[in-house]
């Protein structure tokens, strides 16, 4: 399935234009190595940073437009961290337009959005939308560091360096990240349907 999404994605960038055959240079063999080692990296992060599951394709796709057109200036040996960096920013901007969309309907609907039935809810995976849930009520500071470090699985110092923070400001995101993360998960488990 991965090797799909890789395969389509590199041959969707390629019809779309944005690797033109007058520019196929040493630089075109990098980004394809690029998308085609970190494509589900970026896909996982913008997903756990909180990309709507219908927006995440489109998301990753901004992203490695947007690396695309930096490749130059990308450091060999950095390269995850600049991804992490623009998922980072665009994943802000899908939530953002997200709210804006939900807020409208709102207005022009005159009813709060529809909110799944306790039957639907039961159906979903129950551990990813707590997952989801919890990951929401963090900001983006303690949610990049939580989600590189518990589910990427990266050490501090890799999270560090991706994040270009130093060592102790990881540890101590990482730290008040994981009592966020414990204290929303109590409350979620004391009131399944949110709070009373």
């Amino acid at each position: 399935m991965k090797d799909a999404r890789k395969t389509a994605y590199v041959d969707d960038v390629g019809a779309s234009g944005a690797i033109e055959a007058s520019r196929v240079t040493a630089a075109t063999i990098p980004f394809t190595k690029l998308v085609s080692d970190n494509l589900d990296f970026v896909w996982r992060c913008l997903r756990r940073f909180g990309v709507r599951p219908a927006d995440v394709d489109d998301a990753a796709q901004q992203v490695f437009l947007i690396a695309n057109e930096k490749l130059a200036s990308i450091r060999p040996g950095s390269e995850r961290s600049f991804l992490v960096a623009v998922a980072t920013r665009v994943a802000s901007h899908s939530r953002r337009a997200n709210q804006r969309r939900e807020a409208a309907q709102q207005r022009l609907s005159g009813y709060p959005p529809h909110s799944p039935d306790p039957e639907a809810l039961a159906r979903r995976a129950e551990a990813r939308d707590l997952l989801d849930r919890v990951l929401d009520k963090m900001s983006v500071e303690l949610r990049s560091v939580f989600v590189l470090f518990e589910l990427e699985e990266l050490t501090i110092d890799e999270v560090a360096s991706l994040l270009g923070l130093p060592r102790g400001t990881v540890a101590t995101r990482l730290r008040r990240a994981r009592m966020v993360f414990q204290n929303e998960v109590r409350s979620l488990e004391r009131f399944p349907g949110g709070e009373p």
